[in-house]
């Protein structure tokens, strides 16, 4: 390498300025390095980003009406819903043009199924006038105003057609109003009966059991952690084993096992009842309740408790409290005042994770949990597979998941993400 130039330039060896020739250098290695990571990277995008991507954004599409009824829907926004009136053959002939193609592609009972999500009995109108309006000619069997009536009185109620007017959009809000227990109507928004209300009261036991799992979790795990931390290695290996042990059993076989030992024969209340505590004929009900669920989460988390407090708990030196007790600390003082503070980074980050993972379980408040115990995942889950309702699950799933930032975030304000620690 030369020293440098005419004009005071320092130069590498092919000539170039050095700076250049470092910047270079510079961007080949970080070129090299995001190679090594671009296939993970593409795989966690392809399998895991864009489908929750696409989950969420069905949160808010609504296309499935606008493109099945596209001329409805242009001729329907100039119809005044506030009238009261049916609206004019013009909305009955465009009807029916759509859908006769909606028939003949068989779309028309998707089309029923969605909007029967905000009025009962538009699948059954759907399915029923399709059968029949096949039969029709879109343009030589005008006028079709009384004739759709005639079809099914549906037609000829002022709300069906205020509820397509209101769905006719590309993108709705109501499936996030029906999620917190409102629909949206052609007045605006407004909330659900009485009777109907269950999502916001769902929302609400899940997040108040999950706390509940967590504070058990951590009252039965930092024991067992400063246990683990302050044995000899081969206890403390034998204690790990002993930790690690439900990691090996299935989820569903622990979950069922919980359901055999709560049950009002089970083997809890047959202990009760043996040992004279419980009356026979007035054993405890411990299963298809919140306290079931509380139980088997409880044991089924705990685990991921103790992990990180023992880890953090391992790098505590037990001099520590030695000095303090060598200072006239009593026991307590010296474990509340230097060992526990130093604990506390462990508690932290077993707690968001116990946290985190209760909110979002599902198989074991469906199996011990009843109508009592269940979490707003199994809701969810129950409009994923059974009503087949994407949209309203989406909504559920979009607001966990910003409760969960939310109270992410005020867990960083409040505590410090930063002094979340696993060892």
């Amino acid at each position: 390498m030369s020293d440098s130039t005419a004009n005071g330039l320092v130069l590498a060896a092919d000539g170039t300025p050095l700076k250049r020739s470092l910047s270079r250098a510079m961007r080949r290695q970080k070129m090299r390095a995001f190679m090594l990571v671009a296939p993970l990277l593409i795989f966690v995008l392809l399998t895991f980003i864009y489908p929750i991507g696409v989950m969420l954004s069905r949160s808010v599409q609504n296309d499935i009406v606008p493109e099945t009824l596209p001329e409805t829907v242009r001729v329907l926004g100039a119809w005044d819903a506030s009238i009261g009136e049916l609206p004019n053959e013009a909305v009955y002939a465009a009807f029916m043009r759509d859908m006769s193609v909606a028939i003949e592609a068989k779309r028309h009972t998707r089309l029923g199924s969605r909007l029967n999500y905000e009025k009962t009995g538009f699948s059954s109108m759907f399915r029923q006038s399709g059968r029949k309006m096949k039969k029709l000619d879109p343009i030589t069997d005008a006028p079709f105003k009384d004739k759709l009536i005639k079809i099914h009185k549906g037609w000829g109620d002022v709300e069906t057609w205020k509820t397509l007017q209101t769905y006719s959009g590309l993108y709705t809000s109501g499936y996030f109003l029906n999620a917190v227990d409102a629909r949206m109507t052609p007045e605006g928004m407004a909330w659900q009966p009485e009777d109907k209300q269950i999502l916001l009261k769902l929302f609400g036991r899940t997040l108040v059991m999950s706390l509940i799992i967590t504070g058990s979790c951590i009252l039965l795990g930092y024991p067992i952690a400063w246990l683990l931390a302050n044995v000899s290695p081969r206890n403390a290996n034998l204690l790990l084993i002993l930790v690690l042990l439900p990691f090996w059993t299935s989820l569903l076989v622990r979950t069922s096992a919980w359901k055999v030992m709560l049950q009002q024969n089970g083997v809890i209340n047959e202990v009760l009842v043996w040992i004279g505590l419980v009356p026979d004929g007035d054993r405890l009900i411990l299963i298809n309740n919140e306290f079931g669920t509380i139980v088997a989460m409880t044991h089924i988390l705990l685990p991921f408790m103790i992990l990180p407090m023992y880890s953090v708990m391992q790098t505590i030196p037990p001099v520590y409290l030695r000095a303090a007790k060598s200072m006239g600390a009593t026991n307590w003082t010296a474990f509340w005042r230097v060992y526990f503070p130093q604990s506390i980074p462990g508690i932290g980050a077993g707690s968001i994770l116990v946290f985190i993972l209760s909110i979002g379980y599902y198989i074991t408040p469906e199996i011990v949990g009843g109508t009592k115990g269940v979490f707003i995942s199994n809701r969810i889950a129950y409009h994923i597979s059974s009503s087949l309702n994407w949209g309203l699950a989406a909504a559920l799933g979009t607001i966990l998941l910003i409760v969960v930032l939310a109270l992410y975030w005020a867990y960083d304000r409040i505590v410090g993400i930063d002094n979340v620690k696993l060892g």
